[in-house]
């Protein structure tokens, strides 16, 4: 199992603690051991970073985090994204791989921290008032138009990681952060060209599960499909 290095920190101190309490406890019985190192099992795999391959088609965004969708909304204006605007939100509990990856291939325009409160992740108000990481990124190939990627601190969770900076290129499904324990996910895309594929109460994971799909326009899939019916062989019939 690979393992996340921006929780060195962590698991290092949660083998010396659990460690040295499994074995005092274990001295007494045997049994009293167990429980420090089931935590010790979970503080470890709380970090596993599993590599991924995002297998999905152009015209499709990947979820940017593992989770629960716990918000599909439309907004009649976002600010960075200059318009209409859909915010899919993503919450991830203790128990789900923390990485954050690009929904589509980006180029990132600007990456802002804002301190804030530490609401409950599944609180409705947690992304406009937890401490939160904004990356604003120019989409590249079919998509049209800003996305916005909003890491978002937890109850729990106290620390938003982000590698990216003003300028970096993520290709689709790439590693960008995390977020330590408990938080949210949002992604906002524009309103017009998107469909959102996912529904509240869906289980996603980053870089393998599709969120978001480029609509392609009605004229546009009846030309493709006149180009493509007028690209087959014709079946001719020669004079006897």
């Amino acid at each position: 199992m690979r393992l996340a290095k921006e929780g060195i920190r962590e698991m290092i101190l949660a083998t010396a603690v659990l460690g040295a309490a499994a074995v005092g406890l274990g001295i007494l019985h045997w049994a009293l051991a167990v429980p420090p190192i089931v935590v010790w099992i979970w503080a470890i795999s709380f970090f596993r970073d599993p590599r991924r391959e995002a297998a999905i088609g152009e015209d499709e965004m990947c979820a940017p985090a593992d989770g629960t969708v716990t918000e599909v909304t439309r907004l009649d204006h976002h600010p960075e994204i200059g318009g209409p605007a859909v915010r899919v939100g993503i919450f991830l509990s203790i128990f789900n791989v923390h990485a954050n990856r690009a929904p589509c291939d980006v180029r990132v325009r600007s990456v802002e921290r804002r301190p804030g409160t530490f609401l409950d992740a599944r609180h409705p108000e947690s992304g406009g008032r937890n401490e939160a990481n904004t990356l604003v990124c120019d989409a590249a190939g079919r998509f049209d138009g800003p996305v916005v990627i909003r890491q978002v601190a937890g109850k729990i969770a106290r620390r938003i990681i982000c590698h990216a900076h003003a300028g970096s290129v993520l290709k689709r499904g790439e590693r960008f952060g995390m977020i330590k324990f408990g938080s949210r996910t949002e992604l906002i895309v524009p309103a017009e060209g998107n469909h959102v594929t996912v529904k509240l109460g869906d289980k996603v994971k980053a870089g393998l599960h599709t969120v978001v799909r480029r609509d392609v326009p009605a004229a546009a899939s009846e030309d493709n499909r006149d180009n493509h019916e007028s690209s087959e062989p014709r079946a001719t019939t020669s004079p006897a």
